[in-house]
């Protein structure tokens, strides 16, 4: 499984995605977050499903940037581009894939900013080629994994938070997945994208880099729940005393 976030807001993108490659009983690391950055054209993909199927299409589609780069001047144009070579390789390898048991499953977040756009883009691809574009009444995306972590991104994200405030509670929606999911670990590799700079800054964190934000934020979430007021469970607890009274 995966875990990749992609996040939209007023200030820029921020991007999250982890490393953990499974085949079978093995896992190892690889990366998932695929980036392209030449001049004021700024983009990125990070993909969960299939590795043949991503590394093929990311193949295809590197060729048909190298080729045709200046067509692709805004962000829908570039999306469209690997749609297409998804497609391809569906023709290729579907049935070939499912007659062996497996699905043609990839999914994708491409964001980024080219040339001619007016912002920062994020899109959400489907194994089909078909997209939607994230924008203000959802600003987030995950694909893989994304039951754990999708609660604190609902309470926090809003296109007004700072960059800063979306990467901790992205680090901190990648955490409960990792802890809750055997199948999402780290290095995480992330990527920050303020407006307008055509530029991203990409960096690794290795788990010893953020192991004491971790502890911390499960220590906090403990006292936090102990702290609760308890007003509302005491007609509850009230009862349960009275039956135990009684019981005996």
């Amino acid at each position: 499984m995966t875990y990749c976030l992609g996040i939209k807001l007023k200030e820029g993108l921020v991007a999250i995605a982890d490393t953990r490659l499974t085949s079978g009983t093995e896992t190892t690391t690889g990366k998932k977050l695929f980036v392209i950055q030449k001049g004021r054209h700024s983009m990125f993909i990070m993909t969960s499903g299939l590795r043949s199927v991503r590394d093929k299409a990311l193949t295809y589609f590197r060729e048909v940037i190298e080729e045709s780069d200046a067509k692709h001047n805004k962000m829908y144009k570039a999306v469209n581009a690997f749609a297409q070579q998804l497609r391809r390789v569906a023709l290729e390898d579907r049935a070939a894939l499912e007659a062996s048991g497996l699905r043609f499953n990839l999914n994708a977040i491409v964001g980024g900013q080219l040339e001619d756009d007016e912002e920062h883009k994020l899109f959400m691809l489907y194994p089909e080629g078909n997209w939607v574009e994230i924008g203000e009444g959802a600003p987030f995306v995950i694909i893989g994994n994304s039951g754990y972590g999708k609660p604190i991104l609902d309470r926090t994200i809003t296109p007004e938070t700072p960059l800063k405030i979306a990467l901790k509670t992205g680090f901190l929606s990648f955490d409960s997945t990792r802890v809750s999911a055997n199948d999402v670990e780290f290095p995480i590799d992330v990527i920050l994208y303020k407006k307008g700079s055509y530029q991203f800054v990409e960096h690794r964190f290795q788990k010893e880099d953020v192991a004491n934000i971790s502890e911390n934020w499960g220590k906090a979430l403990r006292e936090n729940i102990r702290n609760m007021p308890e007003d509302w469970m005491n007609t509850m607890l009230d009862k349960m005393e009275h039956s135990n009274a009684t019981s005996y």
